[in-house]
């Protein structure tokens, strides 16, 4: 059977290819009743003045931008007395950011990777969000992880906004090919099935190599890839849990990177059935619909590794400027923008995933065969966020795992070193 693929009130398909799914959400204005504030708005905004709030976020396709704009001009109309400048960053997102928040010349509402959120936080330029939440806004209703990656010191410091998360995809033909009745349940007997599947053509297992994807792997036997905001790739624990992903591709050959067999991303090398299983995350699912629609496939949740279970989540927030002079309307806007009416119109379209546990009910992913096991995820996820120190820590893990993968160097000397550059240049 193929697969089933939801399609929800504004049912649009779209899909990134660069892995984590930096999207925009909605909301529900912080009503306790969660109707619209229209209504309440309406003939008492000629008592309002006018204001204008800035909004800052990255380039997006032509469907998230569709979708982005039906929801501020839903803001707009439940709040007619506010204005919304949407103003985006093609390129550098991050460096011209930071340079117009340091410049005093930042937006009053910004989008934030949780990747990059502490170094912001600790630049002093985010607003904590403490004192602008409400009860009925039901802080409670956000998956747990999320809400996490942004706090700070006791402070909350943006609201996510939506969220992508890593799961299994195997391929079914492939499967009753080799008479695999099922998806492998622990990460020992994914192993087995990957030698099953591979043939002269194909391999078992589709591996991307980045720490994006591969963190909650190597932190899945108690050791930790960074401590005290330095590096600790040198960990047992870290090289322990790693060792496989190494031997998958060197001793046993039943796996291999997109790289490998000349693809340019893990959709390319599952889509042209190169390999019978990868892990990916849900902005897979359009893909494969677009480009590879023949395709049989299922999605489970990643397998156990040592009897629990893990995955990675990207998370992004709608953060406020520190210095913004319209901080009531921005938080007006993150409200809205972060609420479950808007979040639901806008992860309807499948692209990004509710951070709200009632958007994820409401729209069915919970149920829905493909969506369910990425929104099971979301309530476990290691979110890729750490501190102040993971850009440099993720550079220079990148720099020489890649060098062990592909076997120049035993792992234990290519962190070895990852280590020491990533510690150099921190203390620097």
């Amino acid at each position: 059977m193929k697969k089933t693929t939801l399609r929800k009130s504004m049912g649009i398909t779209a899909f990134l290819l660069s892995g984590v799914v930096l999207t925009a959400c909605g909301g529900n204005n912080g009503n306790s009743n969660g109707e619209s504030t229209a209504e309440s708005n309406n003939g008492s905004s000629g008592d309002q003045e006018e204001v204008t709030v800035r909004l800052t976020g990255w380039q997006s396709s032509p469907t998230e931008q569709r979708y982005f704009e039906e929801t501020i001009d839903a803001f707009e109309e439940a709040n007619p007395h506010i204005n919304v400048e949407v103003d985006t960053i093609a390129d550098q997102y991050m460096d011209v950011l930071r340079t117009r928040l340091i410049g005093g010349e930042a937006a009053d509402v910004f989008f934030l990777d949780a990747f990059e959120a502490p170094g912001l936080i600790e630049a002093g330029v985010v607003e904590p969000l403490d004192d602008y939440v409400t009860d009925e806004f039901n802080i409670d209703d956000f998956e747990d992880p999320l809400i996490d990656a942004f706090r700070r010191e006791d402070q909350l410091w943006g609201l996510p906004k939506d969220t992508s998360t890593l799961a299994l995809f195997y391929n079914k033909e492939h499967f009753e090919e080799a008479g695999i009745e099922s998806p492998p349940e622990t990460w020992e007997e994914m192993e087995e099935t990957a030698e099953e599947l591979t043939t002269g053509d194909r391999y078992g297992f589709g591996i991307v190599t980045d720490l994006a994807r591969l963190h909650f792997i190597a932190e899945s036997q108690g050791g930790e890839v960074a401590v005290d905001n330095q590096a600790n790739f040198t960990d047992p624990d870290v090289i322990n849990a790693l060792q496989p992903i190494i031997d998958m591709r060197n001793e046993k050959e039943i796996g291999a990177s997109p790289a490998d067999v000349g693809a340019e991303w893990g959709g390319d090398m599952f889509g042209t059935e190169r390999a019978s299983m990868i892990i990916e995350g849900n902005w897979m699912i359009e893909f494969m619909e677009d480009a590879f629609p023949e395709v049989d496939y299922g999605v489970v949740e990643i397998p156990k590794i040592e009897e629990e279970r893990s995955t990675m989540a990207y998370t992004v927030s709608y953060s406020m400027n520190a210095a913004s002079e319209k901080k009531e309307e921005a938080w007006q806007l993150i409200e809205f923008l972060t609420g479950e009416e808007g979040m639901e119109t806008w992860t309807s379209s499948g692209l990004a995933l509710p951070s709200r546990q009632s958007v994820a009910e409401s729209l069915d992913y919970t149920d829905d065969e493909i969506y369910a096991p990425f929104m099971e995820g979301a309530s476990y996820a290691t979110v890729w966020a750490d501190d102040t120190n993971l850009p440099i820590i993720n550079s220079n893990f990148e720099n020489q795992f890649s060098s062990a993968f592909l076997g120049d160097q035993s792992l234990e000397e290519a962190m070895e070193e990852a280590e020491r550059t990533a510690n150099n240049e921190i203390q620097d």
